[in-house]
C-alpha cells in the first residue's frame, strides 16, 4: 500500500529500515570483538582513542576514564576497557563511548575494503527520487555520526553519502524520546509536520508522533514482529512512498 507523503524532510533509521539486521548482527559486530584487543593495543593513548573511553567511563557513571581505571598500569586499563566494550555488546547497549569506539574499529574495516555495507537494493533509487524532488534526507541511528558516514560511505550500492544533509545519533538525545525529534525538527528547520520518520522499532515511531512528525514502520525480512496493536502505516519497501510535494 502506498503512502502519500507531501512534507519536505525525511529522517531514516538504518538497522532494519536502509539496511539489513543481520548485517549489523552478524558481520559488523563480529569484526569489532576480532579486531577490539589489537585495536586498543595499537591505538592506545590516541586523543581519539582516549576521547571514546572517556566516554565510556561516563556511561559507566564515572566522571573520566582517569577516574576509573585509577593507577593501573596501561595493559591492565586496555583489559578493563575491553571487558566493557564486550559486556556492552553482549547487552547490545546503544551508549554514546561504545558506539563511539565502535565506529574507530569499523573505519579500518571499510577502509580497506573487508567491509562493505549492505542496503536494501530499493533505498539507492529512493534516495535519488527524494534528492531530485528537493526533499531534506537525513540519518538518526544508534550508531555513532562517525560509522553511520563510514556505512553509507561504503555500501555494496558505492558512496551513498551525497544524498544525505546531515547525521544524528545519541548525543542529539535518546531514540524513544519526543525531544530528540523536537531538536532534529529544528535543526532542519521544518516544522515536524513536514518530516517522514521511517524505523522498525514502534517505539521511536511513537516518539517522533509525539513530536508531530509523520511516520511508517518497516517491515523488512529479518525484522522482528512488531508489537501487536500499534498503528503505524507499514512498509516493506521505499518504492511504496510517494512524494506529492512539488520539486523545490
Amino acid at each position: 500500500m502506498a503512502i502519500h507523503f507531501s512534507g519536505r524532510g525525511v529522517l531514516l533509521d538504518i538497522e532494519g529500515t536502509t539496511s539489513s539486521i543481520s548485517f549489523v548482527y552478524d558481520v559488523m559486530f563480529p569484526f569489532v570483538r576480532r579486531e577490539l584487543e589489537a585495536h586498543l593495543r595499537r591505538d592506545w593513548g590516541s586523543p581519539e582513542l582516549n576521547a571514546a573511553c572517556d566516554a565510556i567511563a561516563r556511561d559507566a557513571g564515572h566522571a573520566s576514564f582517569a577516574a576509573w581505571a585509577g593507577d593501573r598500569p596501561p595493559e591492565e586499563q586496555r583489559r578493563l576497557v575491553q571487558r566493557e566494550v564486550l559486556r556492552l555488546m553482549d547487552a547490545d547497549a546503544k551508549t554514546t563511548g561504545l558506539k563511539r569506539l565502535q565506529g574507530m574499529i569499523w573505519e579500518s574495516g571499510f577502509e580497506s575494503g573487508e567491509l562493505k555495507a549492505h542496503v536494501y537494493d530499493d533505498v539507492p533509487p529512493a534516495l535519488e527520487r527524494w534528492k531530485a524532488a528537493g526533499l531534506d534526507v537525513r540519518i538518526y541511528s544508534s550508531g555513532s555520526i562517525q560509522a553511520q558516514k563510514l556505512f553509507f560511505g561504503h555500501t555494496t550500492h558505492g558512496d551513498l553519502l551525497a544524498h544525505f544533509r546531515g547525521h544524528y545519533d545519541t548525543t542529539t538525545g535518546p531514540k524513544k524520546e519526543a525531544t530528540s525529534y523536537r531538536t532534529i525538527a529544528e535543526e532542519m528547520r521544518l516544522s515536524p509536520g513536514r518530516i517522514l520518520f521511517l524505523s522498525d522499532a514502534a517505539a521511536e515511531l511513537e516518539a517522533a508522533r509525539l513530536a508531530g512528525m509523520h511516520t511508517a514502520l518497516a517491515r523488512r525480512p529479518g525484522n522482528p514482529e512488531p508489537p501487536s496493536g500499534h498503528d503505524h502505516e507499514e512498509i516493506e519497501t521505499f518504492d511504496e512512498i510517494v512524494c506529492d510535494a512539488p520539486p523545490c
